[in-house]
C-alpha cells in the first residue's frame, strides 16, 4: 500500500468510556511534565538507564511520537525527531555530531540561518566551516581531509535553486566515513527521499509545506540506523521536546500534503512557463524546467516539484525600481518563509561561491500558494506594467 494512503487510512487512536472504546482518526493532544510508571520496578530500570519508555515530558509524549512515526515512515528512516523550528532541527543536528577540531563542509546555497549558526557559533568551539560549490558533485573529493566530519547539503537551495550531484557526493563521503546531511524542505518527503540515496540525515522545516498554513514553527530530523543511537543519546542529554499542539497540526498537515502539494506544483509550473514568455523577464529559475542548469539532476532524484522558484529581469533594475514592482503586488504578500496557502514574494541579490548570481540582478522569489493561478498571473502583469 502507498505510504501516504496508509498514513491517512490505517490509524486508530483509542480510549474508553462507559465500557466502550472511543475510536478517533486523530491522536489526542497529550501534554504534561510528570509521566507515571506502571510499577516500582520500571522506575528502578529508569534509574539504571535501562528503561526504554518515556520517563518525563521532555522525552516527547504521544502526540509528538505520532508525528515522528509518520515522518519516519515517509522518509524511509530509522528514527525521526521533532524540533521547535526548522533551524532548531539544523542546530541540534550540527551540535550532535561535531566536536572541537572537526571541519564541516556546507554548500554555498545553504539556508542563511544555517550558515550563520555555523560561522557565529560552531567556530567558537574550534570547528572549521568551509563553503563548497552549490552545484558540486564528484569534485568534492578535492575538499576531503582527515578532519572532515560532515557534509551539509541543500538541494535545491531555497533561494538560488542549485542542485548537487548527490550520488557522487555520497560515494565520496562513504569512502571516507563522513556524515552526509541534507536540508530537504523544498521537495517534502513526497517528492524526494534522500535516505534512499545513502544520505545519512534528512532535515525538514515542517513549518513550510508539511504544516501548510503558516501558523506553526516546527522542524524534523530523520536519521538512518547507523547514526540513530548517537543522536538519541544526544537528545536524551539535552532533553529536547516539541509542543504537542504543533505536532498535532503537523500530523494533520501531512495527511493533506499530497493534495496541497500537487496544487502548488501545478500552479507554479503554469506561472513559471508563462514568465518564460514575458518580454522583460530574463531567466526563470525552476528546477523542473528544462532550462535549469541542473534539470538532469532534478529528473534523476525528484518525483515532483514544489511551488517555490525565482526569476530575474533582463534589465538590472535599481533598488527603487524593484521596490516599485514589489510594492505594486496585491495577491502576493511580502514576507519570509514559504509553503503556505498564501502566495509570497521576496527580492534579493545573491552571491554564490564569492561571485554575483545572475550578474548581480535581484532574484524575485515566488512561493506560489493556493489562490487562482490566473489571478496570480494578473497580479504579476499589473506589477510588471509599473516598470515601464
Amino acid at each position: 500500500m502507498d505510504k501516504h494512503s496508509k498514513l491517512i487510512g490505517l490509524h486508530d487512536y483509542s480510549d474508553s468510556h462507559g465500557g466502550y472504546k472511543i475510536r478517533t482518526i486523530n491522536p489526542k493532544i497529550q501534554s504534561g511534565s510528570t509521566v507515571l510508571f506502571e510499577c516500582y520496578e520500571d522506575m528502578q530500570l529508569s534509574h539504571q538507564g535501562q528503561y526504554s519508555g518515556v520517563t518525563y515530558g521532555t522525552g516527547g509524549l504521544s502526540t509528538q511520537k505520532a508525528f515522528e512515526k509518520a515522518m519516519c515512515s515517509l522518509e524511509n528512516g530509522h528514527s525521526s525527531h521533532a524540533f521547535s523550528s526548522g533551524i532548531n532541527a539544523v542546530i541540534n543536528t550540527l551540535m550532535a555530531f561535531t566536536r572541537s577540531g572537526d571541519e564541516v563542509l556546507i554548500v554555498d546555497n545553504v539556508y542563511g540561518p544555517t550558515a550563520r549558526f555555523c560561522h557565529k557559533i560552531l567556530t567558537k568551539y574550534n570547528i572549521k566551516i568551509t563553503h563548497i560549490e552549490s552545484s558540486i558533485g564528484a569534485e568534492i573529493n578535492e575538499y576531503i581531509n582527515d578532519n572532515i566530519k560532515m557534509i551539509f547539503l541543500e538541494s535545491p537551495g531555497s533561494n538560488t535553486f542549485e542542485i548537487q550531484d548527490l550520488d557522487a557526493i555520497v560515494k565520496v563521503a562513504k569512502k571516507s566515513d563522513i556524515i552526509t546531511v541534507i536540508d530537504s524542505t523544498w521537495a517534502t518527503p513526497l517528492y524526494f527521499k534522500p535516505l534512499d540515496l545513502g544520505i545519512d540525515i534528512s532535515i525538514h522545516s515542517a513549518t513550510k509545506y508539511i504544516c501548510g498554513y503558516s501558523d506553526v514553527l516546527l522542524g524534523c530530523v530523520t536519521i538512518n540506523k547507523k547514526h540513530s543511537k548517537e543522536f538519541d543519546e544526544y537528545l536524551h542529554t539535552i532533553e529536547s521536546y516539541t509542543n504537542a499542539h504543533d505536532c498535532y497540526l503537523a500530523l494533520r498537515g501531512l495527511r493533506s500534503l499530497r493534495a496541497r502539494l500537487k496544487a502548488h506544483e501545478q500552479s507554479a509550473y503554469e506561472i513559471a512557463r508563462w514568465l518564460e514568455s514575458v518580454e522583460i523577464v530574463d531567466t526563470v529559475i525552476h528546477p523542473g524546467l528544462v532550462a535549469h542548469p541542473q534539470h538532469h539532476l532534478w529528473k534523476r532524484y525528484f518525483t515532483g516539484a514544489s511551488g517555490l522558484f525565482a526569476f530575474t529581469f533582463k534589465e538590472k533594475y535599481s533598488e527603487q525600481k524593484i521596490a516599485i514592482f514589489m510594492n505594486s503586488l496585491e495577491m502576493f504578500g511580502l514576507g519570509y518563509s514559504w509553503g503556505g496557502f498564501k502566495s509570497l514574494a521576496k527580492a534579493k541579490q545573491y552571491k554564490r561561491n564569492g561571485e554575483d548570481v545572475h550578474q548581480g540582478k535581484h532574484l524575485i522569489r515566488l512561493s506560489i500558494g493556493l489562490e487562482n493561478t490566473q489571478d496570480l498571473i494578473e497580479d504579476l502583469k499589473g506589477s510588471f506594467s509599473k516598470l515601464n
